[in-house]
């Protein structure tokens, strides 16, 4: 076992302050319904250490400051009563922020407290754009002044602090990553995320890196499909406060892209990854809905009355497949639980992946880590910080992209690409091997999707027989895709 020691004393080595036991994280998750970002970022201020006596008292604190300050929806009148009795008390919960119009200001709405209409100084909504949608977790400073007559409420908020790491060194985590081999970085950034790369099979744990490369590619465009309960929307709720999760539904094109009346854009231009969850519920209440999230997903702009508009966000779809594999790859395609109206090969061609999420193992109990990661708002931070650089040339130096690749096919390969390295070499360095491993996974996932086209019909979508060609001893690789018997 001497690796295990191995991992967690580097993390504490390199990472030191920036690492938290993951099995604290599950402890204190279990009493309060908090995203784990909100919690860790309590659990590093307090046990980002590797002393037992330290801990003890540090999640001790925690506990109080979640007992105290954290805002349980069921005790809210407990809590706003000790803001009128004390005066001014101290809070963590989610805020949003409308601006009313009619008296020209803004407005807070805070979801646990339940809440609405706090006046809200407009330099908080200047530095957190984030709070006017979709609304971020903030630890918070409220006073009770009542006034009579006036129709205002009495909560005033004198300090917001959203729950986000402030700033982060990448030359910091560059080094750090030195100190690891592949294997090793590939099980910390897993154990971040709170699993256990130990019961997982190498394939596998890709497939979890790669529900990653949404929070380090733009305008990356993935989806995965599998059985319930493998954990596929946990990670975009939970893991960064740079994503969102977009439950299935009601979704109009006011709210994700760009709001006509008000002259604000959406959330595709506000946050880093936009996930919806349930993609058999999606439904656009506009009709040009699917439209404009097509025009979006190939080129990171659409347009809106006169204006052209750029956001960056990557787009995830995830859903539910009913039933089996072999079933749908026989009778069907596997993009079936999509909603009839986005069931068009044009909005599928702009998926830069599909991820095979049956090969996923279901979620239990000994897939979560108790070992060390990072702390998940230091791995967010850092995997934002990552969407600045681009490594989609790294195939150039040693291979050349196959000719049944179009002009599509080649974006969304080299997109996957730099995301992986992106993941796994952040600092850059990469040598063949690992630049080879990440284009035959980039070139399988692309062309899952293409033979999904080829299906549902379209004769440019024939070309499936993706390949490669090496540089230097100019062989051609083919790649096939297991669920089609292509190995």
């Amino acid at each position: 076992m001497e690796n295990e020691t191995s991992i967690d004393d580097l993390l504490n080595i390199h990472f030191a302050g920036r690492v938290v036991r993951k099995d604290l994280t599950k402890r204190l998750k279990e009493g309060a319904n908090v995203p784990v970002y909100v919690l860790e970022y309590l659990l590093g201020m307090y046990c980002a250490v590797d002393d037992e006596e330290v801990i003890q008292e540090g999640m001790e604190t925690v506990k109080s400051i979640l007992i105290e300050n954290y805002v349980r929806p069921d005790e809210a009148e407990k809590v706003k009563s000790k803001i009128k009795e004390h005066g001014n008390y101290k809070i963590i919960d989610k805020v949003t922020v409308r601006l009313n119009e009619k008296k020209d200001i803004y407005e807070a709405i805070l979801s646990n407290l339940g809440v609405k209409g706090i006046e809200i100084s407009s330099s908080y909504i200047k530095q957190f754009e984030k709070l006017l949608v979709g609304g971020i977790w903030c630890i918070l400073n409220l006073q009770y002044l009542y006034e009579e007559g006036s129709n205002a409420s009495p909560f005033i908020v004198t300090e917001l602090k959203p729950i986000q790491m402030p700033n982060l060194d990448l030359e910091a985590v560059f080094k750090g990553r030195r100190a690891f081999t592949e294997e090793q970085w590939i099980d910390v950034l897993l154990r971040s995320t709170g699993l256990e790369p130990a019961n997982f099979e190498d394939r596998v744990k890709w497939h979890l890196l790669a529900r990653l490369i949404p929070f380090v590619e733009n305008n990356y465009n993935i989806c995965e499909l599998g059985p319930r309960g493998t954990g596929k929307s946990h990670i975009y709720k939970e893991i960064s406060p740079n994503s969102i999760l977009v439950s299935g539904g009601q979704t109009t094109v006011a709210n994700l892209f760009y709001n006509m009346s008000s002259r604000k854009v959406g959330l595709v231009g506000v946050w880093d990854t936009v996930a919806f969850d349930e993609v058999a519920g999606i439904r656009f209440k506009d009709k040009d809905g699917v439209q404009i999230m097509k025009d979006f997903m190939a080129s990171g702009s659409f347009s809106r009355g006169r204006d052209v508009i750029n956001a960056n966000a990557a787009m995830v779809f995830i859903g539910n497949i009913n039933q089996s594999v072999e079933t749908l790859v026989k009778t069907g395609h596997l993009f079936a639980p999509f909603p009839e109206e986005m069931i068009d090969s044009a909005f599928f061609d702009r998926m830069h992946a599909y991820l095979p999420g049956w090969e996923i193992p279901k979620m239990r109990p000994e897939f979560l880590t108790g070992q060390y990661g990072l702390i998940v708002d230091f791995l967010a931070e850092f995997l934002k910080e990552m969407r600045k650089r681009s490594f989609s040339d790294a195939i150039d130096q040693y291979f050349k992209i196959g000719n049944n690749l179009n002009q599509r096919d080649v974006i969304a390969v080299r997109k996957t690409v730099s995301g992986l390295l992106k993941l796994l070499q952040p600092h850059g360095e990469f040598d063949k091997d690992i630049v080879e491993r990440c284009f035959v996974y980039a070139l399988e996932s692309r062309r899952r999707v293409k033979e999904q086209l080829k299906k549902i019909g379209g004769m440019e979508f024939y070309d499936v027989h993706f390949s490669y060609i090496d540089n230097e001893t100019l062989e051609e690789k083919f790649v096939g895709v297991p669920e089609q018997g292509g190995g």
